[in-house]
This record gives structure tokens, C-alpha cells and sequence, in this order.
């Protein structure tokens, strides 16, 4: 016998891998140059040289035993400490060190922090669609349930169904912002409105906190677009932080947890966090890549590739009839399919060997996610394909 739920999750993988996988295995068929593959979020630029040079400069100056040894089991203190100091500087938000620990990357943030939250079995977690998969395999896992809220037009939070869906089973509120799948960044105004809301819910009911899961915070390509730092908006806030797509490092797993020390019982909330980490196995994340993130902390690679990527994208998509969310930071682009149904339309965009991801698993079944995190030349090359696939629907082409 083994557990059921694990076993019915570790038999299929998730959609997007699966699709991950199909690419490699058609690449090897036909040629990977012949294969559009959009299916994951993989940094397709290179680390900043900072972070090669941090690695070589470690590795000469520390000694072994102590660089690769652990740390603390919430991570390295002067990293800590890094860090926190960066928020200052960086937000203007004051944080404390001894409120942060350090993980293996944002799925050992989620579920930690999950974890951590919930109190006892039919405890809920509210989300916005579109939204990423594994948070309800995450919300799940920890015994809770997910609830699914509706976006507005513009793919923002709907701030009347928060209303309508609090009730005193809510433990958390998980935001995405910039968003995975539709590159959309939550407004300030929106965010102040959703603070407002949960203040004063969790001054009549229990305390609702913020679950901020942001490895995309940095991943913004207008000047004119920002991106509100959480905890300056409401006090009941948890980052998930993940250096994997701003460091293009998400092979190395690491991030962190902050809760904010303006947090109702923020002492005991880090003391359920470390414990929770300590249940799941994920103390004392890679001692090497700790002091490498606090070197390198709010740096990012050349995302001028990725800006070039979703202008070309996005206006050869517009041009052949597609309707699609003009994505303002991350590096997916979500387009509108024009039958409804995202798992026929995929099946179909496979004739031309354009993989993309349904949007059926993020909440938003007539949606597409396409990943401009590739080569400028697959979308190049990609294009005429597209093109293509619009005449089949009677659009431009």
C-alpha cells in the first residue's frame, strides 16, 4: 500500500511538464529546432556575471569545510541580515532578520508556508484565477482547500468576490504578482483595496494573511509599471520569495520566507514557519547559494532579451487576429483562444508544433500561456506557424 494521493500525483506529472516532456521527446524526432516549444518557464538569458564571479570568490576565499557546511537551520545569519537590509534600501520596508528563513526556492516557501497556516483540516486558502497550478497541490497537501476567485476584465483581483468569499475558515490569501500565467501586475490601488478588506475581516474574525509568491517581483519591462511591495500595504504579510527567473538560477533552489514584523503574532507565525520547515525536511537550504543570493539580491539578468521577446510575440500574435493580455512583467503571454476551449485549440496548434500550455489547470480554460522565455529565434521561426493556425480560424493570418 502506499498513500493515494501522492501516488496519483507522482504517476501523471503536471500539465506543463508533461508537455516539457513531449517537446524533448518530438525534438528528438524531428529536430529540436523544429519543435515551437512554450511550455516552461526556464530563464532563457544567463546569470548576472556578479553571480559567477560571487561563486569563484567564495569558493578561493572561504574555506571548504565552512562554505559548504551547514548553516542555521532558517539559513545563514549575515545573509539573513543582507537581505533584510536590502528591503530597506530597496522598499523602504523595515525588516528583521530573525523573521526570515531561507529555502530550496518558492515550492518549499509555499508549502512551508501552508503549512505553517493551517490550523486544522477544512482550513481555506483563497486565489485569484489565473494562477499557478501546484497551489493546489500545495494548499491540498498541507490538509486545506483551495478556493478559486474569479479576476476582473483586466485579469486584476475582483475585490467584491474577496468580499463575498471570506468567512472564518479563511486562513490566507495567495497573490501572484507579476502573475504566472498572464503577466499581469497588480495595481497598488487594487492591492490597498484587498488590504482594506482583510483588515477589516480579521479585525471581527481571525487574522487572514497575505501570501505574496513573488519570483517574477523583479521580471518588469516598463517604466511605468511598478510593482507594490506587499508588506508596506498590509501588515498580515508572508513573501515567498525565489531567486530562480530574476538570477536565472532555478536549478539551484533557493529563497526565502519573510514575515513581516508587523504581522498579528509574527513571533509565533516564524516560530510555525521554522517548524513547518523542520516537518517537511527543507531546513538549512544550499549554504553555497545563500551567500551567493545575498551578493547578488534585487540584481537580474539582461531582461531587455525578454522585452524584446514579448513586443515581437505579442504584436505578431495581435497582428494575425489573436487576442491576447498585454503582459506587463514575468515572461508568459496569455492569448485568448478562439474556439474557448484551450485543450482542443493546443491539440490543434501541435500540427504546427507549437506546444503551448492549456489554461484549464490555471483556472482560465479558454486561455493560453505561452512562454517568451526561449531563443528570439523560436519566436521568429515560430511566427509563420501562427500565422497559420489564425487562417484555420478564419482570422488575419
Amino acid at each position: 500500500m502506499v498513500n493515494e494521493k501522492a501516488y496519483a500525483l507522482g504517476s501523471k506529472r503536471s500539465a506543463i511538464r508533461e508537455l516539457f516532456e513531449y517537446a524533448k521527446k518530438r525534438g528528438a524526432e524531428i529536430g529540436a529546432e523544429n519543435v515551437f516549444d512554450f511550455s516552461i518557464g526556464n530563464p532563457s538569458i544567463p546569470a548576472p556575471a556578479r553571480v559567477h564571479a560571487e561563486i569563484e570568490r567564495l569558493m578561493q576565499e572561504m574555506p571548504s569545510v565552512e562554505l559548504h557546511g551547514y548553516t542555521s537551520a532558517q539559513g545563514d545569519k549575515s545573509v539573513r541580515e543582507t537581505i533584510a537590509d536590502n528591503m530597506l534600501s530597496r522598499f523602504g520596508f523595515a525588516m528583521d532578520a530573525d523573521l526570515l528563513y531561507m529555502t530550496c526556492g518558492a515550492a518549499a516557501s509555499l508549502t512551508i508556508t501552508l503549512n505553517a497556516l493551517t490550523a486544522e483540516q477544512g482550513d481555506e486558502f483563497l486565489v485569484f484565477a489565473p494562477f499557478f497550478p501546484e497551489y493546489r497541490v500545495f494548499v491540498e497537501g498541507a490538509g486545506a482547500k483551495l478556493v478559486v476567485l474569479p479576476a476582473d476584465e483586466n485579469l486584476q483581483p475582483d475585490l467584491e468576490a474577496l468580499k463575498k468569499a471570506l468567512n472564518p475558515k479563511v486562513r490566507g490569501v495567495i497573490i501572484n504578482s507579476p502573475n504566472n500565467p498572464s503577466g499581469v501586475v497588480y495595481t497598488k490601488e487594487k492591492l490597498e483595496g484587498m488590504a482594506a478588506i482583510l483588515r477589516a475581516h480579521s479585525e471581527t474574525y481571525s487574522t487572514v494573511y497575505l501570501i505574496s509568491d513573488e519570483p517574477y517581483r523583479e521580471l518588469v519591462y516598463d517604466e511605468s509599471t511598478a510593482v507594490t511591495f506587499p508588506m508596506n500595504v498590509y501588515e498580515n504579510t508572508l513573501i515567498c520569495y525565489s531567486y530562480s527567473k530574476a538570477l536565472s538560477l532555478p536549478g539551484e533552489r533557493i529563497g526565502y520566507i519573510a514575515v513581516s514584523p508587523k504581522a498579528a503574532d509574527a513571533k509565533s507565525v516564524y516560530a510555525a514557519v521554522c517548524g513547518a520547515g523542520r516537518m517537511l525536511g527543507f531546513v538549512c537550504a544550499p549554504a553555497l547559494f545563500q551567500r551567493v543570493v545575498a551578493a547578488c539580491d534585487g540584481l537580474t539578468g539582461e531582461l531587455s532579451v525578454y522585452r524584446k521577446n514579448r513586443d515581437l510575440l505579442y504584436k505578431g500574435l495581435t497582428d494575425c487576429g489573436f487576442e491576447c493580455i498585454y503582459p506587463d512583467g514575468a515572461f508568459y503571454l496569455f492569448m485568448k483562444t478562439p474556439e474557448g476551449d484551450a485543450n482542443a485549440f493546443c491539440e490543434r496548434a501541435k500540427k504546427y508544433e507549437l506546444l503551448l500550455v492549456s489554461g484549464e489547470s490555471f483556472g482560465a480554460p479558454e486561455y493560453v500561456r505561452i512562454a517568451y522565455c526561449v531563443a528570439t529565434e523560436r519566436i521568429e521561426k515560430a511566427l509563420p506557424a501562427f500565422a497559420l493556425l489564425a487562417k484555420e480560424y478564419g482570422l488575419r493570418g
